[in-house]
Order: C-alpha cells, then sequence, then structure tokens
C-alpha cells in the first residue's frame, strides 16, 4: 500500500530523521509534513531530502483543528504519524504549560479531526487508515535498581510535568480506539540519539561543550541509567508498526543497554580524544563537572522490547559504540548545521564554531 502520510513534528529530530528514512526505504510514500518550527524545530533539519519532491512542508500548529482538516482532505491522508511534542524534562520543569497545550491539547486535536474526516469518509478500518501515536519511556516513571524493565502492560507512573502530558496523551489515544474505533497504534521509545538532535539534550550537549572546551555538566553522580536508542533504528522500528502493528497495540522500542550517564559522557571523551586529539581540551573528560542534580530525577529506565521483536522481528541494529562514534563524526563533520541553528535559534549557550579554530594546537 502506498501510504500518504501526515507527519507532524516533521521539523525535529526524530521526525526529521524518519522522514529520511522513509524517503530512501518508500520513496513512493508521499510526506506532509506539519510542523510550527518552536525551538527544537528547524527547516535547516530538512535540506538535502533524498526526495523533495515528495516531501510537502506546512508551517502551523497542530491545535488549528481547520488546518489540520484541509490537510487530510486536500491531500488524501491516510496515516498520521504524531511525533510533535515538547520533549525536554528541564524545559517542562521552568515552564509546564506549554508542555500541556502541545502534548495534550495538541494530541487531542489531531485524534478529534482525524475521527471526524475518517468516519465521514468511511475509512475507520484497519487496514485503510492509521493514526500512531509516539511516546515515551518516561511515562513509566523509574525504577528501582531491582526491579525488571519497562515492559507495556507496566503500570503509569510520570514524575515530571513532560512525562505527565505524554502519559495522558497516550490514554487519548487510546480512548478514541476504545469509544470511537479509530485505528491507532502506540509506541513508547527510550533515549533517541543521532544526527539533527537539538543541542540541549545530553549527547549532543557534551559533544559540543567538548569541542569548544566548555565544561561537561553531569547531574548528581552521573549514575542516572538510560536506554540508548539510535534514531535511525528508531524510525525503522516506528515503520514496521505502522505497516504490520496490530490496531489499538502499544509497542516499547528501546536500544538494549544502559549504561550510567557519566559512562556515556566518558566514552564521547574518549572517541572526541582520538577525532581530535591535536585540540587544546584534550583530554576531554577533564572538562566533566558535576553539578546539582535535577530535582525528582529519575534514577533508571530500561526497556522490555521482546514484544516488538517478537510480533514485527525488529531489534535494533546499531550497537551503543558504533552508534555514539557516529554521532560523533556526524557532528564534527556538520558544523555548518549547527552554527546555523545557534543562529536560528538565538541559542545563548553557544557561540559560533569556527572548524579550524576550535581549540588546536
Amino acid at each position: 500500500m502506498k501510504r500518504r502520510l501526515l507527519v507532524t513534528g516533521g521539523a525535529g529530530f526524530i521526525g526529521s530523521n524518519f522522514i529520511r528514512y522513509i524517503q530512501s526505504n518508500e520513496p513512493e510514500t508521499t510526506i506532509v509534513n506539519l510542523d510550527l518550527l518552536t525551538y527544537a524545530g528547524s527547516l535547516e533539519n530538512l535540506k538535502g531530502l533524498p526526495l523533495p519532491g515528495n516531501h510537502h512542508f506546512v508551517k502551523g500548529d497542530i491545535c488549528d483543528q481547520s488546518l489540520v482538516e484541509s490537510l487530510i482532505r486536500d491531500h488524501r491522508i491516510d496515516t498520521i504519524i504524531n511525533f510533535a511534542a515538547e520533549s525536554h524534562v528541564d524545559r517542562s520543569l521552568e515552564g509546564p504549560s506549554a508542555f500541556i497545550q502541545t502534548n495534550i491539547v495538541g494530541t487531542f486535536s489531531l485524534l478529534e479531526v482525524a475521527r471526524k474526516v475518517w468516519l465521514q469518509e468511511g475509512h475507520l478500518n484497519e487496514k485503510s487508515v492509521r493514526f500512531h501515536h509516539i511516546s515515551t519511556d518516561e511515562v513509566y516513571g523509574t525504577l528501582k535498581p531491582e526491579e525488571p524493565a519497562f515492559e507495556e502492560a507496566t503500570p503509569y507512573a510520570p514524575n515530571s510535568p513532560y512525562a505527565a502530558s505524554k502519559a495522558s496523551s497516550d490514554h487519548l489515544v487510546r480512548s478514541y480506539a476504545h469509544s470511537f474505533g479509530l485505528p491507532v497504534t502506540i509506541s513508547n521509545c527510550s533515549n533517541n540519539y543521532g544526527p539533527y538532535q537539538f543541542p540541549e539534550k545530553l549527547i549532543p550537549l557534551m559533544i559540543l561543550n567538548a569541542i569548544t572546551g566548555k565544561p561537561l555538566p553531569i547531574y548528581g553522580d552521573g549514575m542516572q541509567i538510560r536506554d540508548w536508542l539510535y534514531v535511525e533504528d528508531h524510525c525503522e522500528a516506528i515503520w514496521a508498526i505502522i505497516q504490520e502493528g496490530k490496531i489499538g497495540e502499544s509497542y516499547n522500542i528501546g536500544g538494549g543497554n544502559q549504561p550510567p550517564n557519566i559512562e556515556i559522557v566518558k566514552t564521547i571523551c574518549g572517541i572526541l580524544d582520538e577525532k581530535e586529539g591535536f585540540s587544546e581540551f584534550a583530554p576531554h573528560d577533564q572538562l566533566i563537572k558535576y553539578v546539582k542534580d535535577r530535582p525528582g530525577h529519575d534514577r533508571r529506565y530500561d526497556m522490555n522490547f521482546e514484544k516488538i521483536n517478537d510480533d514485527l522481528g525488529w531489534q535494533p541494529k546499531h550497537n551503543l559504540k558504533e552508534g555514539l562514534r557516529d554521532t560523533v563524526e556526524w557532528y564534527l563533520e556538520n558544523i555548518d548545521w549547527l552554527n546555523a541553528i545557534i543562529t536560528e535559534k538565538d541559542y545563548q549557550n553557544w557561540m559560533q564554531i569556527n572548524y579550524d579554530q576550535r581549540g588546536k594546537k
């Protein structure tokens, strides 16, 4: 089936990688990309798409139901993939309202319009249309050292405004499946990393601070544990769910590793020492600085993704060592992208980086 996709949040980190994945692997697919271009979304992420003619960008808000309706009708959309979200825990602690608006109200708006249009057109059957919602492992809360990994049946226990807003949106999606017969699937992923990630998340922040000689801030003792998922593996899993996943089901997607954050940072430093040995900032682990822990910081996440492996045959292709090396190399090779993002977003924490003058001896 040649699908016609509405990808919300497609100018963000995961969304833009998903568009590249689809265009590289499903070239006949038409993609309409709706993104408001807030702080983490940028047209820079969409430059050099494999098939620009099959991609239609629309700047707009997922809360604008009339706009969403016109896009679904005009482009004969049969698949909605909702990446649009405010996603940074620290930002949710500083200002929760944007998370409520985008993650909850925005998801409701998409669901309501999809229900209206697909019902009127007689498409509410599992073969012709699909609503796929992207969520997070943070809805499950935190794990104690002795507790088993999160499963799809793990009770929700969100601990931050971000996690609570995503949990609420998950429940809305499920309710529209149960109450109205909307054909939905949900995926809950672990921490993503890879190309085009906005430079405030842990891995790109550490890379970029290190190459400019800035401190590498580590919350608390750095022993918080996360499961790390390379973004291209995530995109492949999402597409497998859309193609073959059972309607009404949720699927956990993980990377199959749980190192503490300090280990991630030291690994990045080691890769940079190899790649940037000329730098006056090497060895880069001398830049590590422990800072006060985040309020309510979840201690451990771990994802059991046996269900998607058993049902759909998916498993991650990248191990963490390879994925981190590929990610570091991408950032080093794409300084122009970084500088464009810094300028566009007026990202105050960053100065312009000149590749030829960044700590070389």
